[in-house]
């Protein structure tokens, strides 16, 4: 279901992105949403907004009572009443990762969004900058497949902050090192399978 979009999860992101179109409060989907919108097909079990704190006022302001009640003990999560849920709103100028000060901090979702299959989500460069900054290693194996759908290489570098230039570098070596043993692993299958065929002597 989740890969054909009819899923509580694509509900949940439809509904919320929706409800910020309607109140024109600027937004961008990230984390596991954008990595599905940017061509890398992976699960995820909830949704990822990035709001400036005016936005985030607009959308307390602006939902009915139960539509999208906050979950306890966390400020900025809310449940979907409708599907049942969970979404975090992401406030630009916060810190991606272990949350303390550092070169990168959540952009602004006017300038860093873009449309895709009708919902407003993060561009590439700036999904790949927040993914490095969080410095994870689950965010790291997604800008390695990022990369493998995209075919980047070290060209790509210089749309991303100087500081996570390493961290990008190695991920691309990460790839090239899944990439040539795939290939010895099909170079290895096709020797086995040709000898497995070869008439007897």
């Amino acid at each position: 279901m989740f890969f054909n979009k009819d899923d509580r999860i694509h509900q949940t992101m439809r509904r919320v992105s929706d409800k910020l179109e309607q109140a024109q409060i600027p937004y961008a989907v990230v984390g596991g949403m954008a990595v599905n919108a940017h061509r890398y097909a992976r699960t995820t079990a909830d949704v990822d907004f990035l709001l400036t704190a005016a936005g985030m006022a607009a959308f307390l302001q602006s939902r009915a009572p139960g539509e999208f009640p906050n979950s306890p003990g966390h400020p900025r999560r809310f449940v979907d009443g409708a599907t049942g849920v969970t979404f975090d709103i992401l406030l630009t100028g916060l810190f991606p990762g272990s949350g303390q000060p550092g070169p990168i901090a959540y952009p602004d979702p006017d300038l860093v969004s873009e449309v895709i299959d009708d919902t407003r989500v993060l561009n590439l460069p700036s999904l790949i900058e927040l993914k490095l900054a969080a410095h994870r290693y689950k965010d790291f194996g997604d800008v390695v497949e990022l990369i493998r759908v995209h075919n980047l290489d070290e060209s790509f570098s210089p749309k991303l902050h100087p500081s996570l230039h390493g961290d990008f570098t190695e991920c691309l070596e990460e790839k090239r090192r899944e990439d040539e043993y795939e290939t010895r692993q099909d170079q290895a299958f096709e020797r086995e399978r040709g000898s497995d065929s070869a008439p007897p002597a």
